[in-house]
């Protein structure tokens, strides 16, 4: 395995970290698993796993690197962080927003946020409406962030259309 990024989010999770990453890799394109890592006898005093259970999947996900740790049940993920995933359309959005709202925390959904079936909360964002925040217009920004507001899965018509004022 080469290490390829110098700074790779580790994300505990309780037991689930191979069938997140499993999950992941799957949902976004050149993604891979690149190596799991087992529990042994050493530090089982402390750790508490089973030899041979999964502690740690690295993975890809669309060239950023990542680290899946199954560290038990003492750390939970929260809105305070969050990935974002930039998309060229709403055909893009939906894709994203669908398979990672399965399953997941329906109150956990609004403003583009979700929370998948994990716990872990993304952002699924058009790239249109970065551009739209760019704006150096303040009512055009104005009212189409109202709109965004009020929304769960991002709308890019809409969103377009309260920017344009219509």
């Amino acid at each position: 395995m080469q290490i390829t990024s110098k700074i790779i989010p580790c994300l505990w999770f309780d037991t689930q970290g191979e069938d997140a990453a499993r999950f992941y890799t799957e949902l976004f394109p050149n993604s891979r698993i690149t190596h799991t890592a087992r529990y042994g006898e050493a530090g089982k005093e402390i750790h508490g796993r089973k030899p041979g259970s999964v502690m740690t999947v690295s993975f890809d996900l669309a060239g950023q690197s990542f680290t899946a740790l199954n560290g038990g049940p003492h750390f939970k993920f929260s809105e305070a962080v969050s990935f974002q995933i930039m998309c060229d359309s709403q055909q893009e959005v939906d894709h994203y927003w669908n398979a990672l709202a399965a399953d997941g925390p329906v109150e956990a959904q609004q403003c583009g946020w979700v929370k998948d079936r994990y716990g872990l909360s993304w952002q699924v964002v058009p790239k249109a409406f970065i551009e739209m925040m760019k704006s150096t217009d303040s009512a055009k920004v104005e009212r189409m962030f109202g709109a965004m507001m009020k929304m769960k899965k991002l709308d890019l018509a809409a969103l377009q259309h309260a920017f344009d004022g219509n």
